[in-house]
């Protein structure tokens, strides 16, 4: 006796029972209790993906209807009904391929034989891919499709119920079926080898899960297929170098994959469909787990390539890939259009699109730190105080305010001009004409410095640490020099008062020894009326820093604060103390400068005739 002929294992490992439809429970379990309870709809209407169990469950609710032993809703598998139909070879069922009987005159035949009787208690029409009917099929169906014979069952499949006829969709019950989980998948093909006795490895498994993308049908043709050939051919090496060439921005890497995989004979094409399932894959573990129809290992390890692209460098990789398989269709070879677009992916500045850009910006935003601390200023530390900033005036002209503050000026007396007070300019201008004009005291004026504007007692000066007081040496609880120099200058003696800020101003901070802050001023004249202070500079300092900064008043032994004061003319500190015993409440502000040019030249030259011409 001649041996059966090989059946391919998804033939062979067809299911024949609800129970054993994985992964369509939502599908099988309402048939089956409508199978029980003899509450079964004249016409249902099965739609999915390939390979998912459509035309099987259609075949096993034919065996169920007509079995004469069910059981719990299931066929017997046993009786000459079950056994007939699971031969084909069942006068109660009858297949029919809407692909090639697409015409009207099919579906009137149809129609003319479905009152004939059969032997069983059911007559079962299954046709397979319902939506390849034309129009005038369709139409010729509806009739009969309403209102079958008391015995006709309808079940129609398609893999594209929107081209069905909405009339013929409102006329079934409609059941979708679902692709298959990855370790559902791989549980069924697990099972299959077993008993199949192929002795497959667990590589061989996942090569088939993967390949399968969720269809039954599709991985059991793979594991055949493996079984046969005996070896693994897995291309998921050359995938993974794809991915870590675009994540590692390797130019390089992804044209030394791209030219190995077709020397092993890929299709470019084949290869950008394959990288662009795999990036799906991981976008999709990223965003919906329960989405990825592949195993938890090869899911988290797909997770983790997405994670290092990024989500803007995936939906850029996705359309472009698309993008350069679209043009792979007329390309003269396929393997540049995809090489050009790796390459684009893995150097985004050569992109110019709003895609590329967007992905540059999120890499550097994940490279950016969340709580980015504050950079110490980098070489070696100034000598000198840097320039106190200098808020924004108020009002333009030389009543503005005293050492630059904000404060305004006050509006004259109500009594008149002859109760105005002398404004602070008016003082500073009350000796012989020149840059270098004295006070009644015969104290020089500070000169204006020609680059800035302003006095030049203002302008920082650099000069070294004082011999055995090196900078930023001290106690170890107190700020550094350099971090105090950049605060006095920033904040804290603008915020002092006028008189304290004064005298202050023409000092600098050389060193932090001995629990204290030592701060070097011109003379010892000057230390004494900045002593007075003291205490309100100490209380700015811990107020700024949050906590007890001790203040030191010396004499600079270096000599680099000039004792002649800031303008330079003999005054020097006489002139300060002038300055700040002023009181600010009781000057004014200065007369405004005349707009008119003309009259600033009238007022320059006394005598002189402005002469219209």
């Amino acid at each position: 006796m001649s041996e059966a002929p090989y059946q391919s294992l998804y033939r062979r490992y067809r299911p024949r029972r609800f129970v054993e439809v994985r992964g369509q429970d939502h599908v099988s379990l309402p048939l089956r209790n409508s199978v029980r309870e003899g509450t079964v709809h004249h016409a249902y209407l099965f739609s999915g993906p390939r390979g998912t169990g459509k035309t099987s469950t259609a075949r096993i609710l034919a065996r169920a209807l007509n079995c004469l032993a069910p059981e719990d809703g299931e066929p017997c598998g046993a009786c000459d009904s079950c056994v007939a139909i699971a031969a084909g070879a069942s006068l109660d069922v009858h297949e029919l391929d809407a692909a090639s009987n697409n015409g009207v005159e099919a579906m009137r035949d149809l129609v003319a034989r479905a009152a004939l009787g059969t032997p069983g208690r059911w007559k079962v029409y299954i046709i397979d891919e319902v939506h390849m009917l034309s129009t005038a099929a369709s139409n010729a169906l509806l009739k009969t499709l309403e209102e079958p014979p008391p015995h006709v069952v309808f079940v129609l499949a398609t893999t594209d119920p929107q081209k069905v006829l909405p009339t013929i969709q409102s006329r079934c019950q409609h059941f979708e079926f679902r692709l298959l989980g990855g370790e559902l998948l791989s549980g069924l093909l697990r099972d299959v080898s077993a008993d199949a006795g192929l002795g497959l490895a667990s590589e061989a498994i996942d090569l088939a899960v993967r390949r399968g993308h969720g269809s039954a049908r599709d991985a059991l043709s793979v594991l055949d297929q493996l079984a046969a050939a005996g070896t693994i051919d897995d291309e998921t090496e050359a995938l993974d170098d794809l991915v870590e060439g675009i994540a590692e921005r390797d130019p390089g890497l992804v044209l030394t994959a791209v030219a190995q995989a077709t020397a092993a004979g890929r299709d470019p094409q084949r290869l950008a469909t394959d990288l662009i399932q795999q990036l799906r894959n991981g976008f999709l573990a990223t965003m919906a787990p329960d989405l990825v129809a592949v195993p938890d290992d090869t899911a988290k390890r797909l997770a983790e390539q997405a994670a290092r692209l990024g989500t803007a460098t995936l939906v850029r990789a996705i359309e472009t890939l698309g993008g350069a398989l679209v043009d792979m269709r007329e390309a003269l070879d396929a393997r540049v259009c995809l090489e050009v677009a790796l390459v684009r992916l893995a150097r985004p500045e050569l992109d110019t699109s709003s895609a590329a850009l967007v992905e540059r910006i999120e890499r550097l935003e994940r490279a950016a730190p969340a709580n980015p601390a504050p950079a110490e200023p980098a070489g070696p530390p100034p000598a000198g105080p840097p320039a106190p900033s200098r808020p924004a005036r108020t009002e333009d002209g030389p009543g503005a305010g005293v050492g630059g503050s904000t404060r305004p000026s006050p509006s004259a007396p109500a009594g008149g001009p002859s109760e105005a007070r002398a404004a602070l300019g008016a003082l500073r201008q009350r000796g012989q004409p020149g840059t270098g004009s004295r006070s009644p005291q015969g104290r020089a004026a500070p000169a204006a410095d020609p680059a800035g504007g302003r006095p030049s007692a203002e302008r920082p000066r650099s000069a070294p640490s004082p011999a055995g007081a090196p900078p930023g040496s001290g106690g170890a609880d107190l700020p550094s020099r350099d971090l105090i120099t950049q605060a006095w200058g920033d904040t804290i003696l603008a915020s002092l008062k006028g008189r304290a800020r004064a005298l202050y101003r023409v000092g600098r901070f050389v060193s932090v020894s001995d629990g204290a802050v030592a701060f070097a001023l011109p003379n010892e004249a000057h230390r004494r009326m900045c002593d007075g202070h003291r205490a309100e500079v100490e209380q700015a300092l811990g107020t700024h820093f949050g906590r007890p900064v001790p203040l030191r008043l010396i004499v600079d032994p270096s000599g680099e604060v000039p004792s002649d004061g800031p303008g330079g003319g003999g005054g020097g500190a006489d002139e300060v103390e002038d300055l700040a015993s002023l009181d600010p409440d009781e000057l004014t502000e200065a007369p405004a400068a005349p707009a008119h040019p003309a009259e600033r030249l009238l007022q320059a030259f006394p005598g002189a005739q402005e002469v219209e011409g």
